[in-house]
């Protein structure tokens, strides 16, 4: 006797069943009268069963002619009819491995049961014929001794086999059960009742990483496919006619849940009606983060202070102490009357002390500092005050002595508690820096910067009169040099020598204010690497005029004259003397109807004009709550310790947002919140967080460090729904994709012009400047990254700045940079789309194949009724996309979209792939190390050009068909042209689609093997590949 082994490993990205975004799957398994199942995993997409459910095969070569169907089902408790189906795969038993050691595991996509079916998802199966001996399988049996086990697992004592109860669905289960006696009694051949059993298995070693997506032959990415391995050692099955089900080691080849996002449930005012200190209201504006409560000191001045050296001056600084923080304010030297107009600000969860202390003193540069007097303030006394409360107004305090004896001078103090919501949060020192100098204090505040207005500077150069070059015997090569800033343009070379004409556009980008220069330069070239100056001109930017709308003009072209290299910073009456200049005719113009892209237009988070005049209205307001990071790692050494300086960086539009830096800590809590803007709902906000290397300020040339970044596209949000998840800081870097923690945001998108935004989606997604006048596609890289340098440039000059790399990080500079690892994650989008036409074709063609006989009766019925009534079409295509669209609705997306790593191939990219996409531009890499690479991308590219070429071939061929390229194949076809035409004139249309419908679905049996005759025509059809040298 034979057995039939079926191992259920797993599942994956099953489509949730429940109403609430989840599912509860289990297996069952049919082979002839025979039907086992797996146990019911709660609420998991993807499943991990690992069981082994065995079957009785009575001879071998029967099951050759039969199928193995897998299906996978929904348990639902209570329902009515207890099970939806999530899909099914049917195995053909001539497919099956005769022995285990050639089995491996397999992953099927799940099929649908009919078209109207929504089934997504794959399942690992593992199946494999055993042969037992009947005589010995007892002992077989009561020989095996399970393998040790981890702690935590129980132990199955003197291998007594455990009867299965099902807690999920008991007596759907004993429904089954009598169904399946029922029908074994009809048999002449009864057999006993036996009690399925488990036995458990130890805990696997670790486990290979998952293979990656399969890709198909021909593209080159068939290299290194890592294959699933399994273990061969599992217990075998039980003696007698009974199956069994034993545990297996897990496979999990989804997504690492670690990358996965995490929904929470912060205790946030915008889900909570109140909350705060005491008994008073949160403000409104501050209610997607916790509130977090400090206790705000403001020193503000001083008054006839004593005098305390002998040179009878006093340098006055303030200390202001609570517990063990200490804050100190600047010194200021030789002041009685100082003013310091600084706020400190300390955490109530560390404050130590009841009583805090604010201590004048005098600065001394070779003793101690001397002391001038101290005020105390008891905590349980002062005021407490939330926004839009008016500030707290200083008060005048007397300065005591170290007895508690009044002394000379007074200090002007502000003492409350407040929220981070207070507007003296930003600007405060806090008490977690309080090893941070006031040198580098603003290196740590949180701040809001904006970028600068960009425009495209379009000039043309169209010619030049009356060059003199230094030697005129020479052959002319004359060109235009134009530089803005850094950015640096050449025209051709023209070999006209007093005259020449260039006739070229060249792009620039410009940003307010128009404080800049346009040079324009005319050169001769004389040598390799050696130019003559034929003259400049300075044209200020501000003086250049504006084209706003693309149904205007651009403005007249000028002459403008050329001076010597050393005549341009004389003055405008020196040149005016001059008789005679060459002169250039240039056209310029500053385009303020396009949107200068700094970002991808894939994720932008602004496609506003330049123009202010030209923006449109906004439709609603992005709120963003900052709350904290988790399981942050430690970025760099300080003192013996790690840590980390963490601070978020936040982009959309032109405003930026950072938040303060919290020093040495993993898990930092910031809680800041922040309110855009929107005026285009499909745009994406993206935040970043770094670890700030100038807390001590010991280098400038040091750079923040990355920690992560996520990305949100906000027309994947619902509308007044608040969001709060986890989520995963992934970077990718040579080594491989690494998690450096989590991030916990607060994200709210509320519309306020409902009406406006629906219309927006029919808008252009760019300016329409874009599509009058497009700019080529070879020049947007290059306007970017100019864009990209020129915003790194002016917010590097904030305070406190926000440095380039963080700039260029959060913009994806890099993002058009060649990957092999992107490569590969695009080809699988577009196969991943081509997946769905393949699975309507596969239907259409089991369909014609009658496959399912009573699907392709329906769609007879379907195909005539559309045919006799043809206004039907429309309105039926139209009515199923409605109703496809609502019962979609129960199973939409619950979480926004976060970057996902296995579709990104990140997970596991292979290393040499990764340090590839890390090098520099130009390589910098050993010529053996580029050469080996080179001869990788020409054997992929040889492949895509394979691939084009068949297209070209196919299109050429529909060329041939009337070009007499092939005599004989174009008089085929235009006498059958002929033929049809008289047919189709004389027959009425719906007979022909009748005709036509029925032929495409006849039954198997008045089919041929061979192609059709019509496709044997095409693929004989000439082509010009064979025109190629």
């Amino acid at each position: 006797m034979s057995k039939l082994v079926v191992e259920v490993h797993d599942a994956s990205d099953l489509m949730p069943k429940d109403g609430q975004g989840s599912a509860s799957p289990y297996v069952e398994v049919y082979l002839d009268e025979q039907k086992q199942r797996t146990q019911t995993k709660q609420k998991d997409l993807n499943p991990n069963w690992n069981e082994k459910l065995v079957f009785n095969v009575n001879d071998q070569r029967e099951l050759f002619h039969k199928t193995v169907d897998v299906v996978v089902y929904n348990d639902r408790k209570g329902g009515g009819h207890h099970k939806n189906f999530l899909g099914r795969v049917r195995i053909s038993g001539n497919s099956v491995p005769l022995s285990e050691s050639q089995a491996t595991i397999q992953r099927y996509p799940l099929d649908k049961r009919g078209l109207f079916s929504h089934i997504k998802g794959d399942i690992a199966l593992r199946i494999y014929f055993i042969n037992v001996d009947p005589s010995s399988a007892s002992a077989a049996a009561a020989a095996f001794t399970p393998p040790p086990q981890a702690s935590g697992v129980e132990e199955i004592l003197d291998n007594t086999p455990l009867q299965e109860i099902n807690a999920n669905n008991l007596q759907e289960q004993m429904e089954e059960i009598s169904r399946v006696e029922e029908k074994n009694s009809k048999k002449k051949k009864k057999e006993k009742d036996q009690v399925r059993t488990f036995h458990s298995v130890g805990t696997a070693p670790p486990r290979p990483p998952p293979p990656q997506a399969s890709m198909p032959s021909g593209f080159g990415f068939e290299k290194e496919k890592p294959a699933m391995e399994t273990r061969t050692d599992f217990a075998r099955a039980q003696a007698g006619p009974a199956a069994s089900v034993m545990k297996m080691q897990a496979f999990p080849t989804r997504q690492n849940p670690e990358y996965e996002l995490v929904e929470t449930s912060p205790p946030l005012a915008a889900r909570q009606r109140y909350r705060g200190l005491g008994n008073y209201k949160t403000s409104s504006t501050y209610d997607l983060v916790e509130q977090m409560h400090f206790l705000y000191v403001n020193v503000v001045r001083a008054r006839d202070l004593p005098v305390m050296d002998v040179t009878g001056s006093l340098d006055p600084f303030v200390e202001v102490k609570l517990g063990n923080y200490k804050g100190i304010t600047k010194h200021l030297e030789k002041n009685q009357h100082p003013e310091w107009k600084q706020v400190f600000a300390f955490s109530r969860e560390r404050i130590q002390s009841n009583l805090l202390e604010v201590t004048v003193m005098d600065k001394d540069t070779f003793t101690k500092d001397d002391f001038v007097g101290r005020v105390f303030f008891d905590l349980t006394e002062v005021p407490v005050r939330v926004p839009p409360d008016s500030p707290l107004a200083p008060q005048w305090y007397k300065l005591v002595d170290k007895k508690g004896d009044k002394t000379h001078g007074e200090v002007m103090l502000a003492v409350w508690m407040g929220t981070q919501a207070d507007e003296s949060f930003p600007e405060a020192w806090h008490s977690d820096a309080h090893n941070v100098s006031h040198a580098n204090l603003s290196n740590t505040r949180s701040q809001v910067y904006f970028s600068p207005r960009l425009y495209y500077l379009r000039v043309g150069v169209i010619e030049a009169q009356d060059l003199l070059p230094s030697d005129k015997g020479r052959a002319a090569e004359t060109f235009v040099k134009v530089q803005l800033l850094r950015q640096l343009k050449f025209t051709k070379t023209s070999r006209m020598r007093v005259n020449p004409v260039w006739e070229e556009e060249l792009m620039f980008v410009a940003s307010e204010p128009f404080e800049d220069l346009v040079i324009v330069t005319v050169e001769d070239r004389i040598a390799p690497g050696k130019e003559e100056n034929l003259g400049v001109v300075y044209i200020p930017l501000r003086e250049i005029p504006q084209r706003l709308q693309e149904s205007t003009k651009p403005p007249d072209a000028r002459w403008y004259n050329l001076h010597k290299a050393s005549v341009g910073a004389v003055e405008e009456k020196e040149k005016n003397r001059e008789k005679f200049t060459s002169k250039i005719h240039l056209r310029l113009c500053v385009e303020g109807g396009y949107h200068v892209l700094d970002e991808s237009t894939h994720f932008s988070s602004d496609l506003q004009p330049s123009g202010k005049h030209l923006r449109r209205p906004k439709i609603g307001i992005l709120e963003l709550g900052i709350l904290s990071a988790q399981n942050l790692r430690p970025m760099k050494e300080k003192d013996g310790r790690t840590g980390t300086d963490a601070y978020c960086v936040a982009k959309y539009g032109s405003k930026w947002i950072r938040t303060r830096t919290l020093l040495s800590t993993l898990a930092p809590r910031w809680n800041e919140q922040y309110t855009w803007d929107v005026y285009d709902p499909c745009t994406v906000i993206t935040v970043g967080v770094f670890d700030n290397h100038h807390v001590n300020g010991k280098d400038d040339n040091a750079k923040d460090q990355r920690i992560g970044k996520v990305r949100i596209r906000l027309s994947t949000l619902e509308t007044e729904k608040v969001y709060t998840h986890y989520y995963p800081l992934l970077v990718l870097t040579s080594s491989g994709l690494k998690k450096h923690g989590e991030l916990h945001l607060a994200l709210r998108f509320s519309c306020t012009a409902w009406i406006n935004m629906v219309v927006q989606y029919g808008n252009p997604l760019l300016p329409k400047m874009h599509y009058v006048h497009p700019i080529p596609v070879m020049h947007m890289d290059r306007l970017r990254n100019m864009a990209i340098q020129i915003v790194g440039e002016r917010l590097g000059r904030a305070e406190p700045p926000l440095r380039r790399e963080a700039v260029e990080y959060m913009l994806d500079v890099d993002y058009h940079m060649w990957s092999l690892r992107k490569s590969k994650a695009n080809f699988l989008r577009i196969m991943t789309l081509l997946s769905g036409f393949s699975t309507v074709c596969k239907w259409l063609n089991d369909i014609c194949y009658w496959r399912n006989p009573i699907t392709t009766c329906l769609v007879h019925v379907l195909f005539l009724i559309l045919v006799c009534y043809p206004e039907l079409i429309l309105p039926t295509i139209f009515l199923y996309l409605f109703v496809i669209g609502v019962w979609n609705y129960r199973f939409r997306p619950r979480k926004p979209p976060h970057m996902d790593a296995r579709i990104s191939q990140a997970e596991f990219a292979n290393p040499d792939e990764l340090d590839e996409e890390f090098d520099t531009f130009p390589s910098s890499k050993p010529p053996e190390l580029v050469r080996m690479r080179y001869d990788r991308l020409r054997s992929v590219a040889g492949k895509v050009q394979t691939v084009i070429g068949d297209l070209a071939t196919h299109g050429e061929r529909a060329q041939a068909l009337l070009n007499w390229r092939d005599p004989r194949a174009t008089a085929i076809i235009i006498i059958f042209s002929l033929i049809w035409a008289m047919f189709i004139y004389i027959t009425p249309f719906q007979v022909i689609a009748v005709l036509v419908g029925l032929f495409l679905l006849r039954h198997p049996r008045f089919r041929s093997r061979t192609p059709s005759a019509p496709v044997n025509f095409f693929k004989r059809l000439p082509s010009k590949s064979d025109m190629l040298l």
